[in-house]
């Protein structure tokens, strides 16, 4: 990865740590993302129409037919996540979905778009992996997994493996909408600014029904959640952009773990974004995401 790169995914990771706090910290559910993309197609409508003004209108049914799929990606990963979230503790589903995600980001990479990856490059996508692993709970989690007899247990362990299975679903989701993009704007050349903004119109029209059916409630969310959805669809695209251009000019199986950075900035700058847990694991988690991500950047 060109050191370019490596600092588009560092700075992008930095800023998905810092609006998923703000995510966190708002406790919406669909509604927010509502908000979220609207206040995106509002804030970032100058720059879409300059960078897309000469550009979208030679756009055929290759184009389309990406910015459609990629925005219907965007939209089931986060409602998959919200009910995971619901269903299940964040310290389960966030960092699962997140581990999980560039193993199969980078597979596919490696199986569908020919890149090859060197033994250091290897090692950094299992320091990444195993780093996100020990921050979710690491060999504590896997020996919580079998059920128990116990009936005050039995609601715990239930909770736990619906965790898991909405943060294997997430990653599946976050999986595909990376290798989707990816593809775009490697092959397809679609503009990075221009598949995350006209991706964003898809994500309004498929939330508008949830944001219009009881619009009490929405109102009621919005004065809760206005200042969180405002930073959040204002600083959220500059992270996914960022690593759009990155996967430009790198394999796309080292920029898909390296974006897990973004779980070191969150232990350090989050202090609880993750939950209670052991902090010394923890910190070793992020040393090794740490270390992964510079193996990654410099191989």
């Amino acid at each position: 990865m060109s050191h370019s790169a490596f600092l588009l995914v560092v700075l992008a990771g930095l800023i998905h740590a810092l609006w998923n706090i703000a995510a966190k910290k708002a406790g919406g559910d669909a509604r927010f993302a509502g908000f979220t993309s609207l206040i995106m197609m509002l804030v970032w409508a100058p720059v879409g129409i300059y960078v897309g003004w000469n550009v979208v209108p030679g756009w055929g049914w290759t184009e389309w037919g990406f910015i459609v799929a990629s925005g219907v990606l965007h939209v089931l990963y986060f409602i998959t996540l919200l009910r995971g979230y619901r269903k299940a503790d964040l310290t389960v589903v966030y960092p699962l979905a997140r581990g999980f995600a560039p193993l199969l980001s980078s597979g596919a990479a490696l199986l569908f778009l020919g890149e090859t990856v060197s033994f250091a490059g290897a090692a950094g996508i299992v320091a990444v992996v195993g780093g996100v692993f020990l921050i979710a709970g690491g060999p504590a989690l896997l020996r919580t997994l079998p059920a128990s007899s116990e009936q005050s247990d039995r609601g715990r362990h239930q909770r736990l493996h619906k965790g898991i299975f909405y943060g294997l679903l997430t990653g599946l989701f976050i999986a595909s909408y990376t290798v989707l993009d990816g593809y775009a704007v490697k092959v397809i050349l679609i503009s990075p600014v221009l598949i995350d903004y006209f991706g964003n119109f898809i994500r309004v029209t498929l939330l508008m029904p949830v944001l219009l059916r009881d619009r009490q409630a929405t109102l009621a969310s919005w004065r809760r959640e206005w200042k969180y959805a405002l930073l959040v669809g204002t600083i959220s695209p500059v992270s996914y952009v960022l690593v759009l251009y990155a996967m430009q000019n790198a394999p796309l199986s080292h920029v898909a773990p390296a974006r897990e950075v973004s779980m070191l900035f969150a232990a350090l700058l989050g202090g609880h974004f993750l939950g209670e847990g052991d902090r010394v694991q923890r910190i070793l988690g992020a040393l090794c995401i740490a270390a992964g991500v510079f193996a990654l950047g410099n191989f």
